[in-house]
């Protein structure tokens, strides 16, 4: 049997590191346990033995990463209300800073899981719904009700537009793709994580306060 490409790291972080970059290029369909297997510099035998399938190891790739991005957002919103109800701005940003931070991180696989995640969520397919609702819908509903309570006359249905909006343009930034910096002739870095942030909570509160005031 081949080693893992770091003795030091656990074998099933190996597995599920690599299997995240071949779902990221490849697609579930496109993506196999043999390259997954070769990627990681171990038996696919090994494969089987932690995660039972190939379905399984990809929902497990995951859940790794939308379980760190919404641990950090309860902590975020929780350190917001005990100094009192937050701002909207404030919500954003936890909101937001956990997604967009993630994957502009190459340290944590951020731009796999970043077209990994574009991929499942904007998915019609029944496995892409159900785990888009199952590790996302909880976290989302709590986001909701923090935007309500932060934004007098916007109604909870409005909080869901609202949401799906922050969480759309949360997706497009997670990538660093150059864009902007194309676009600007050089004028904004791509790796100014603070502005960017900074930059989409101005937007999308100015938005959901719009929504609010329209009624």
């Amino acid at each position: 049997m081949e080693t893992a490409l770091d003795a030091s790291v656990p074998t099933q972080e190996v597995i599920l590191d690599a299997a995240e970059e071949i779902f990221a290029d490849n697609g579930f369909h496109g993506a196999t346990t043999r390259a997954i297997a070769n990627r990681a510099q171990v038996n696919a035998a090994l494969i089987h033995y932690y995660f039972g399938s190939k379905e399984a190891l990809f929902e497990a790739v995951f859940a790794r990463r939308s379980e760190a991005i919404n641990e950090e957002r309860r902590a975020r919103l929780a350190a917001l209300r005990r100094a009192g109800p937050p701002e909207l701005e404030a919500v954003l940003e936890a909101l937001l800073r956990p997604t967009v931070a993630l994957g502009r991180d190459p340290a944590r696989g951020g731009a796999h899981y970043a077209r990994l995640v574009v991929h499942v969520a904007s998915g019609t397919d029944a496995r892409s719904r159900r785990m888009t609702g199952e590790r996302y819908n909880a976290i989302a509903r709590v986001f909701i009700d923090a935007m309500v309570g932060a934004v007098a006359g916007l109604s909870r249905d409005d909080a869901v537009r609202c949401y799906m909006n922050a969480i759309a343009i949360g997706m497009s930034l997670m990538a660093p793709t150059g864009r902007a910096e194309d676009l600007s002739n050089g004028a904004l870095r791509d790796d100014d994580l603070d502005t960017i942030i900074s930059g989409a909570v101005r937007f999308i509160a100015a938005g959901t306060r719009a929504i609010a005031h329209a009624r």
